[in-house]
C-alpha cells in the first residue's frame, strides 16, 4: 500500500472510531440502600421515581431529557415554574410520560415496565422508596435494575455518594468528581471554621412550609432540618421530636413534626427560619423559588411572623427572621442552605462567606438551567433593634 493510501486509511479509521458510540460495560454500583446493583453503563434509558432528580442529572449530563423514558410528576405539581424552565431548555421533556403524580401510591408499575428503562433510579422523596418492596421486586423481576439515591432523607450522608453513583451510571465520573469537589469545599469551609471557633449554637425554630398551617410544623434532624446542626445552630424541635426507628419516609417524618405554639413560645428561639416555595403560593404561605421577587418573599415572611404567638418571639423582636427555599431539601446543591444558615447563626464568624457568589458559581459551572429568583430572604431588624 502506498504511504498516501496508508495515511488515508488511518485517517478514515480515526473518524469512524471517534464517531462510534461508547460501548456499554458491565458495572456494579453500591447504592445508598446498601445494595450492590450490576448493570450495563452508561445507561441510555432512565426512569426517575422522583421527577426533581432531573436537576441532579442536569448537573452531570448536557442533555438529561434525552435519557428519560419515564418520570414522576412531582416537579410539575409542586414547582411548576422550575418545571417550565427545564421544559424550555429541554423540549424533549414534553414527550416523556409521567408514571406517577408524585407519590408512592400513584406509581404505575405497568407504565414503568412499558417504558423499558435501562435502570430505575428511585429515591423515596416523592416516589417508591427502599421500603417499596413490591415495586422493586416487580421491576427487577422484569429485568430492570433498581438503584437508590437520596438527597432528602439523609442529605448530609447521601448527597456525595448519590452524585458519584449518578456519575458512574451516566459515564460522567469526571464531571461528578468536579461537582463533588466543589460541593465539599463549600461544606468544609463551614464545618472546619465551626470546629475551630466552637461558637455557642443559637436556638433555632425551623418552621416548615411556613404560613400554610398552624404553628409549627418542624422537621427535626432529618430532611431540611439536617442542615441546622452542621451550620452551627440548635434545632429546638429535636428536643421533643424523636426520630422513629429506622429511616422514616418523608411523609412519616413530616407527620411527626408538629410543635405546639405553647412549646415554641416557652423555648423563645433566638432565630426563626421559615421554609417556603412556589407550592405555597395558593395557600397563603411563604413563597420562594425561581422567578420570585425578593419583595414578595419578604412581605410573605413578615405576614407569617406577625401571627399571635410568633410575633412576640425573641427572634422576631431582634430581627433574626429568615426564610429559605424548601426545595434545597431535594437537590444536590444543598450546601447553599448550609452557607446561608451559617451566616444567619454566626454572622461575625462567616462575614466573608457569600452565598450569592456561591450560587453564581454554581450557575456558571454546573447548572444548564440557572437558578434565578429568591431562595433565601431575611427581614430587616426593627429600627429600635438595629445594632444589637
Amino acid at each position: 500500500m502506498k504511504p498516501s493510501s496508508l495515511i488515508g486509511a488511518l485517517i478514515a479509521w480515526l473518524f469512524v472510531a471517534a464517531a462510534a458510540p461508547v460501548a456499554a460495560a458491565t458495572i456494579t454500583v453500591h447504592d445508598i440502600a446498601g445494595r450492590d446493583v450490576t448493570l450495563e453503563a452508561p445507561v441510555k434509558r432512565i426512569l426517575l421515581g422522583e421527577g426533581r432528580q432531573l436537576v441532579a442529572l442536569a448537573l452531570l449530563h448536557p442533555h438529561p431529557a434525552s435519557l428519560l423514558v419515564a418520570w414522576s410528576a412531582d416537579m410539575r405539581r409542586q414547582d411548576e415554574r422550575l418545571y417550565d424552565l427545564y421544559r424550555a431548555k429541554f423540549p424533549l421533556l414534553d414527550r416523556v410520560p409521567f408514571i406517577s403524580r408524585g407519590s408512592p401510591d400513584t406509581f404505575s408499575v405497568e407504565q414503568a415496565l412499558a417504558a423499558a428503562p435501562d435502570v430505575a433510579i428511585l429515591s423515596g422523596g416523592y416516589g417508591p422508596s427502599r421500603r417499596s418492596d413490591d415495586v422493586v421486586h416487580k421491576l427487577e423481576a422484569a429485568g430492570i435494575p433498581v438503584v437508590f439515591i437520596d438527597f432528602v432523607e439523609d442529605p448530609l450522608t447521601n448527597t456525595v455518594p448519590s452524585m458519584r453513583i449518578l456519575g458512574r451510571l451516566l459515564g460522567e465520573e469526571a464531571r461528578a468528581e468536579q461537582f463533588i469537589a466543589f460541593y465539599q469545599s463549600h461544606m468544609d469551609r463551614i464545618t472546619t471554621r465551626l470546629a475551630a471557633a466552637k461558637p455557642a449554637p443559637p436556638n433555632v425554630l425551623m418552621h416548615a412550609h411556613a404560613g400554610h398551617m398552624e404553628c409549627c410544623n418542624s422537621p427535626g434532624r432529618v430532611t431540611i432540618g439536617a442542615f441546622i446542626d452542621i451550620a452551627g445552630g440548635h434545632n429546638i424541635a429535636v428536643d421533643v421530636l424523636k426520630q422513629p426507628a429506622g429511616r422514616p419516609s418523608l411523609d412519616e417524618t413530616m407527620a411527626r413534626g408538629q410543635l405546639s405554639l405553647e412549646y415554641v413560645m416557652a423555648r423563645d428561639p433566638d432565630v426563626y427560619v421559615g421554609t417556603g416555595g412556589l407550592h405555597l403560593q395558593a395557600l397563603g404561605g411563604l413563597v420562594l423559588g425561581p422567578g420570585v421577587d425578593p419583595a414578595t418573599s419578604r412581605e410573605d415572611l413578615a405576614k407569617v411572623v406577625s401571627k399571635p404567638g410568633l410575633d412576640g418571639l425573641r427572634a422576631v423582636r431582634t430581627g433574626r427572621v429568615h426564610g429559605i427555599w424548601h426545595l434545597f431539601n431535594n437537590v444536590p446543591f444543598n450546601f447553599l442552605a448550609v452557607e446561608v444558615m451559617a451566616k444567619w447563626f454566626h454572622p461575625d464568624l462567616f462575614k466573608d462567606v457569600d452565598p450569592d457568589e456561591s450560587l453564581r458559581e454554581l450557575n456558571s459551572r454546573f447548572l444548564p438551567v440557572p437558578l434565578v429568583g429568591t431562595f433565601w430572604i431575611s427581614l430587616d431588624p426593627k429600627p429600635a433593634e438595629r445594632g444589637r
